[in-house]
């Protein structure tokens, strides 16, 4: 830059910094695109309606008649077929009580596909 008038000097050094502010900010979009790309597919791996459909059937699984032991094979056929379809290991519990204030059905739902775990308790006043 010796043989350069000051003029030439100054349009070079512009020339310089208006392309390392572009790089500068090419990088800075960049990452926070790949940033934005990862949060969206973690939302949407979570397995909302997975979750709900295997929730409603354990639920009303629950108030099922047992007099001939439906609710035994339903309950099997609930963990074979989560586990068949979704690859999810579906467990279940629930039980009744009976205190002063009324009847209570209790139940707990625990919903693991290896990448999300879902517990639940819910209780139930009849």
């Amino acid at each position: 830059m010796a043989g350069l008038r000051d003029d030439a000097q100054w349009i070079v050094l512009m020339g310089f910094i208006v392309s390392f502010s572009l790089f500068f900010l090419a990088i800075v979009i960049n990452q926070s695109t790949v940033i934005g790309q990862t949060t969206a597919e973690s939302v949407a791996e979570f397995p909302k309606n997975d979750i709900r459909g295997v929730r409603e059937v354990i639920i009303l699984d629950t108030f099922l008649d047992d007099t001939s032991g439906n609710r035994t094979n339903v309950g099997n056929d609930i963990r074979t077929l989560s586990l068949n379809r979704k690859n999810t290991v579906v467990s279940f519990t629930n039980s009744t009580s009976t205190s002063a204030s009324g009847s209570y059905t209790v139940g707990g739902i625990l919903f693991n596909n290896g990448v999300t775990e879902y517990k639940e308790t819910w209780t139930y006043r009849e």
